[in-house]
């Protein structure tokens, strides 16, 4: 212990304690003079080893808590003093056959001037000779940290890759696996490798699907990650091959293809027309979210709003830095200040669960509220869909998004230093649908359309083009506005534009201008054949749509009569649809003395010509609950007419005390819906339009039809009591972290609590086959719904979690000694899978045994013959090699067995 303290003590307490001194000063280096020692072991000084290991790892500390930090293991000088001044020539030439070299004082300063500033905390300083360590790999005495520095000689394409101890290469031994195991080897093969690279300890807790730079690679980084996959698999890779492939699942599936010279295991579908059939340019709606004022949180919520007629408008919000005082003052000519101090706020648009997405925290301070809603939007879109998002990685997905230019960080005045960097993909608009694409991986079309008002209407139509051009499989649309400052108001009061009371009067006598609003709403479009092949709901039909521009109207952002009427006719036309055949409209009807008459004579000069008193168009806008809800207003109202249409009701629109007498309400057949009213009962689908128009003049009208009935589709399943015993039932959860499966849990068990009807098989279903499955999770099993929903209670409930272990599927058969009479008859009776395969055993086991297998499983009279050895070993391995053909029917193979006496067999017939 006296060797190794003198020379570890001054080493260790002298750089802590300068550490500890210098931690909260504002140091521009800090520099630690390690030895090569330290990284490379030297015989006969392992105290003097670990005194400069600890120095390299003061330096990884330091950079962990943002500190400056270099630490230089130093190999020998040339120079006659010092450590190196007592060797002779011997010496120095054994020190040269080991490949590393003596430093020159000229190439020593440059080494220390590299490396001020390097992105790495430790590095090393040993000019190696790449000859001299070629000549120990071909002998073997190669260490293993130095074999990455020269390439050795290796069997190339023909072998496939590099060999293994026992002369297998890797492309040999890929041959002899599934594809799943192909898969999972070089996952593995990657994330360890990954793992050497940034330092880290194992590579199996990388997740496969976390993109390299979030995981910290630079230039120099992914460079180094190549290097070491090329002398691993002995090829030639792409310099560009961490860009190219940038992720460990995408870059193990790239290694596949150059291993085994196929195609990948896991190609996307390429993008297809529509077939050619009766509803070939129908898109199906198959699923919604959305966010907007008064708590709604999903299209659920949304129509219990509007059951309820709830005027959601409330005063400014609170957290946002807005000069509350300042900013109001009711005269409309004061600069600088807003005569309304109400709209429909999302309160809480500052929330993001940034961790979810694998974004660091800086960056989401730099995102736009907007982005960071679309982006949780689009996941919840999928999931509603009964689509894992993380399936559609590597899909043409598209991403269509409506945003309008927000004042997010322009409201800041000086930007925060901490935001530099990540403030030009934080706040562009075209980001805010290229952000959904990469973060979920979809390679579709991507755009963002800013068309003002009419934004998100604007985007479903593209986006229902483009499924019908077979640029895109699936496409998700709609828009978002979150109002970080309050610039519109302050805007929109000079043009006495605003309503004082932040309200929307849609065409009511007293209406006074429109009311701002917030929210966020995506749509997930699908050709209908398409919809219906994958097994999708649809919740309504696309049927048609068309948009245009006023042109030169009377003023830039005047609403123009004629040029709503006309992109009114040619949506009916793309729809191959008269006026009459449509219901409703869920109209822009913003609540402004001029454009609620333009379009109301525009609706009466189209619609109403082509219905009649008995049977009006019905008239209605979404704004009279929420607000203008801007680039989001669009598929705001498309939301509430598929659930109209769905529910066959027509929700009242608020705050009409009177037809505007604006407007000719005599000339047509269009009725305002002041009350609630049922759907018309006609021997067609239901159909509403909805409008939008941007005050750009970019017009947007758009036809929904309700769901088809669907021909040839499956009988209906038999009736569940959900309250009833159906036997054990599992319901699985899963979330990143113990807090959100907690949050899961208490979601679920209220989602569960209002609808009695839901059948518990299904809800476990769905839970499976429609969720991601993350880290920490937890199961609930119950035989009822009760005992399900109390299960749910106590996860919700719990304060503890821990993720689930990283690892693989083990199967483990036991010995003898696991027996009971009776076991296997409840799984003989049940399961068909079970069934099968043991009497498949018992048909192997006959013509060696005086008993039958059935017999002795499944009767009392052969029961007894189970305290023979000779009869219960044979039958424990029939039941477990049974057991695990059921759980492979399950989806649950195992990747290893392993077994104990007659547990052998069984593990080597299930392998």
């Amino acid at each position: 212990p006296h060797q190794l303290n003198t020379v570890l003590t001054p080493k260790t307490h002298a750089a802590w304690n300068l550490h500890t001194l210098t931690r909260h000063h504002d140091l521009t280096a800090f520099i630690l003079y390690s030895s090569a020692a330290g990284t490379l072991g030297n015989p006969g000084q392992a105290n003097y080893a670990a005194a400069n290991t600890f120095l390299d790892a003061l330096a990884h500390h330091r950079h962990t808590q943002g500190l400056p930090a270099t630490s230089i293991a130093w190999g020998l000088w040339e120079s006659s003093g010092g450590m190196g001044g007592t060797l002779g020539r011997a010496d120095l030439d054994r020190l040269a056959d080991t490949g590393a070299g003596a430093l020159t004082v000229e190439q020593g300063l440059a080494a220390f001037d590299e490396a001020l500033g390097h992105h790495r905390p430790a590095l090393a300083a040993i000019p190696m000779n790449a000859a001299a360590l070629r000549k120990r790999a071909e002998r073997g005495t190669l260490p293993p940290i130095m074999r990455g520095l020269v390439r050795t000689p290796m069997r190339r394409a023909a072998a496939g890759g590099s060999g293994t101890k026992s002369g297998t290469t890797l492309a040999e031994r890929l041959a002899t696996l599934p594809e799943a195991e192909q898969t999972q080897l070089l996952l593995d093969l990657v994330r360890d490798e990954v793992a050497a690279v940034l330092g880290r300890s194992g590579g199996s807790a990388l997740e496969p699907n976390r993109t390299f730079k979030t995981l910290g690679f630079d230039s120099l980084s992914a460079v180094e990650l190549r290097n070491r996959l090329g002398a691993t698999t002995g090829h030639r890779l792409s310099p560009t091959l961490v860009f190219d492939h940038p992720t460990p699942a995408a870059l193990a599936t790239h290694l596949r293809t150059v291993l085994l010279g196929d195609r990948p295991a896991a190609a996307a579908p390429s993008a297809r027309p529509a077939e050619s059939e009766e509803n070939d340019d129908a898109i199906a709606i198959v699923s919604m979210a959305c966010r907007f004022p008064g708590g709604v949180a999903s299209p659920e919520d949304l129509w219990q709003l509007l059951r309820d007629g709830v005027d959601t408008i409330g005063p400014f919000p609170t957290d946002r830095g807005w000069d509350l005082d300042g900013l109001y003052d009711p005269n409309p000519e004061a600069t600088g200040t807003s005569y309304t101090r109400h709209g429909g706020f999302l309160h809480d648009a500052s929330g993001f669960d940034a961790d979810f997405f694998g974004i660091n925290p800086r960056e989401a301070l730099a995102m736009d509220p907007q982005q960071r809603l679309l982006l949780e939007t689009a996941w919840e879109t999928l999931e509603r869909a009964g689509i894992d998002p993380e399936t559609l990685r590597g899909s043409d997905t598209g991403v269509f998004a409506g945003v309008i230019t927000g004042d997010y960080v322009t409201r800041f005045g000086q930007l925060p230093e901490e935001l530099e960097g990540y403030v030009s993909t934080g706040t562009t608009t075209s980001v805010a649908s290229g952000r959904i694409s990469y973060t979920l991986g979809l390679e579709g079309p991507a755009m963002t359309v800013d068309t003002a008002c009419s934004s998100s209407l604007v985007a479903l139509h593209l986006a229902a083009q483009a499924l019908r051009n077979g640029e895109c499989g699936l496409a998700l649309a709609g828009g978002a506005t979150v109002m970080s400052g309050p610039v519109n108001f302050v805007e929109f009061s000079r043009q006495r534009a605003l309503s004082a009371d932040g309200r929307c009067k849609a065409f009511s006598s007293d209406a006074d201008g429109t009311g701002w609003g917030e929210g966020v709403g995506l749509v997930l479009l699908e050709r209908l054949s398409d919809a219906r092949r994958n097994g999708h709901e649809v919740l309504a039909v696309l049927r048609g749509s068309a948009i245009n521009q006023d042109g030169a109207s009377n003023g830039l952002t005047a609403p123009n009569g004629p040029s709503q009427q006309r992109v009114i006719r040619q949506a009916l036309t793309n729809a191959g649809l008269t006026a009459a055949d449509v219901d409703a409209v869920d109209a822009h009807g913003t609540g402004t003395r001029l454009g609620d008459p333009i379009e109301a004579q525009a609706l009466l000069a189209t619609y109403g010509q082509e219905h009649t008193p008995e049977q009006p168009l019905w008239l209605g806008s979404l704004k009279s609950n929420i607000g203008h809800t801007l680039a989001a207003a669009g598929v705001a109202a498309v939301i509430k007419m598929v659930l109209a249409i769905q529910q066959g009701t027509l929700p009242r629109t608020l705050h009409v005390q009177e037809p505007t007498g604006h407007v000719d309400w005599e000339s047509g057949a269009v009725s305002l819906l002041m009350q609630e009213q049922p759907w018309p009962e006609l021997d067609r689908p239901r159909r509403a339009a909805i409008s939008s128009f941007g005050f750009s003049g970019t017009n947007a009208h758009l036809i929904l039809e309700q769901a088809p009935a669907e021909d040839g589709a499956p009988r209906e399943a038999d009736p569940v009591d959900p309250a009833g015993s159906v036997g054990p039932v599992p319901w699985v959860l899963s979330a990143r972290s113990g807090a959100a499966l907690r949050e899961q849990a208490a979601r679920l068990a209220g989602f569960v609590a209002e609808r009695p009807e839901l059948d518990p098989v299904a809800v476990g279903s769905a839970l499976v086959h429609a969720r991601t499955a993350f880290d920490h999770r937890a199961v609930v099993v119950g035989t009822d719904r009760e005992e399900l929903l109390r299960g749910l209670e106590a996860v919700a409930e719990n304060e503890e979690s821990r993720p689930v272990a990283q690892g693989r599927t083990v199967f483990v058969f036991p010995g003898q000694g696991s027996q009971w009479v009776g076991m296997a008859a409840g799984l003989y009776a049940d399961s068909p899978v079970f069934r099968a395969r043991l009497e498949e055993c018992a048909r192997v086991l006959a013509p060696f045994v005086e008993w039958d297998l059935l017999e002795v499983l499944l009767t009392e009279g052969g029961a007894g013959l189970l305290e023979r050895v000779d009869v219960v070993q044979p039958a424990l391995w029939a039941v477990m090699v049974s057991l695990a053909e059921l759980w492979r029917s399950f989806g649950v193979v195992p990747d290893a067995v392993v077994g104990h006496s007659q547990g052998e067999i069984a593990a080597a017939v299930v392998a």
